[in-house]
C-alpha cells in the first residue's frame, strides 16, 4: 500500500510513484498534499511512502510520529531534493528505519539509488547510492576528464533512460549533451569521500549541489553544500542554505541563511568562530542571516534564487 502525497505534475509523483504502483498492481492512498494529521492517520495501514525531505522533517516535528506509527511500514523513500544527514539520523533514531534516498531528474527518470534490500548493501545518509543497472554515471572536470574518488566534479549520465532532447529546442539540446552522448545534469558531485563522519564506498554518489549555485569568491571555488553540511551539524540548527552575494573585492562573498531549531537561539559570532576552526577561511560566511524558514518550491527544493535576490544588498 503506497501512501502518495506528491504532486503529479512532476516525474517523482507521476512516473515513479503513481505509475510504479499501477504497474505493480499495488494499492494507493492518494492525498492531495502533505497533511501531517492525514499522514499519521494512514501510515499504520501503509507499507511504502515516497516523499521529499520536507515531508520527513515535518513528520519528525510531530511527537505522534514514532515506531508504533511506522510498525507496518516496509520502505520510506526520499528524492527530488537533498536529504540532510541529520534528518536521516533523526529518522532512524525515532523509527528504527532508514530512509532510502535516490537520485533522478525529469530528463532521465531514476539514475542512482541507495540499496533497497539489506543484502545489497547499506543505506548511507548524505549519499544517493549506486548507479542503477544499465545507467552510466560519471563525474568529470570542466575538461571532461574523470576526477578521482573523493574529488568534486560535474555529474554526467548516459543510458536508455535518458531523454533524446528538449522539444523543439535543438540548440539547448546540443548545449546539454557532450559530443560523445553524455547528458550534463547540472549537478556537482563526487564518488566516495566522507559523509556524516564516516567513509563512503567509492561506488556511492553524493550530490554536492548545482553548478549554477557554485560560489567563486576571490578566485576560489566554494561549494555551498560543503558549508551547509558543517552548519547543519551545529547545535541548535535545523537547516541552512549557503549562497553567493555580490562583493566589491571578491566578486562574490559567502553568506549563510540559517533556520534554528524550535526554542534555540543562534549566536552568529560564535557560529562564525566555530566555522573558522572547521573550514578554510575563504569558505566562512561573511554574513549569517537567521530566519524562521527557507523559501521552497512545490517539490520542497530550497529556492536559492529567492535568497540571492533577498540578500544581494546585505
Amino acid at each position: 500500500m503506497l501512501l502518495h502525497m506528491l504532486p503529479i505534475f512532476h516525474v517523482h509523483g507521476l512516473f515513479v510513484a503513481s505509475h510504479g504502483a499501477l504497474l505493480a498492481g499495488a494499492r494507493m492512498i492518494w492525498l492531495p498534499r502533505l497533511d501531517v494529521d492525514q499522514a499519521l492517520r494512514y501510515l499504520p495501514q501503509s507499507t511504502v511512502m515516497m516523499g521529499v525531505p520536507t515531508y520527513y522533517v515535518r513528520l519528525l516535528a510531530d511527537a505522534r510520529f514514532d515506531r508504533a506509527a511506522c510498525a507496518n511500514m516496509r520502505l520510506f523513500i526520499s528524492g527530488s531534493a537533498p536529504l540532510l544527514t541529520e534528518t536521516f539520523a533523526d529518522f532512524q533514531a525515532r523509527t528504527g528505519q532508514t530512509i532510502l534516498e535516490r537520485y533522478g531528474m525529469s530528463e532521465t527518470v531514476m539514475l542512482t539509488s541507495n540499496p533497497c534490500r539489506p543484502a545489497d548493501g547499506e543505506r548511507l545518509g548524505g549519499t544517493v547510492g549506486k548507479a542503477l543497472s544499465g545507467v552510466q554515471v560519471r563525474v568529470v572536470d570542466d575538461a571532461g576528464q574523470a576526477v578521482a574518488a573523493g574529488e568534486i566534479g560535474n555529474v554526467q549520465v548516459r543510458g536508455p533512460n535518458v531523454f533524446s532532447g528538449y522539444w523543439r529546442m535543438p540548440e539547448k539540446t546540443r548545449e546539454e549533451f557532450t559530443a560523445d552522448g553524455w547528458f550534463k545534469t547540472g549537478d556537482v558531485g563526487r564518488w566516495g569521500g566522507e559523509s556524516g563522519g564516516r567513509a563512503v564506498p567509492a561506488d556511492y554518489l553524493s550530490i554536492v549541489g548545482r553548478s549554477k549555485d557554485l560560489i567563486i569568491s576571490g578566485g576560489y571555488n566554494v561549494y555551498p553544500k560543503e558549508i551547509e553540511t558543517v552548519i547543519d551539524e551545529m547545535q541548535g540548527v535545523l537547516e541552512s542554505a549557503v549562497i553567493g552575494v555580490p562583493h566589491p573585492d571578491f566578486g562574490e562573498a559567502v553568506a549563510a541563511v540559517v533556520v534554528p531549531r524550535a526554542g534555540a537561539a543562534i549566536d552568529v559570532a560564535a557560529m562564525q568562530a566555530d566555522l573558522k576552526s572547521r573550514i578554510a577561511n575563504f569558505k566562512v560566511p561573511k554574513r549569517i542571516h537567521v530566519v524562521d524558514q527557507l523559501p521552497r518550491n512545490t517539490m520542497g527544493k530550497v529556492q536559492k534564487n529567492v535568497l540571492r535576490d533577498t540578500y544581494a544588498a546585505s
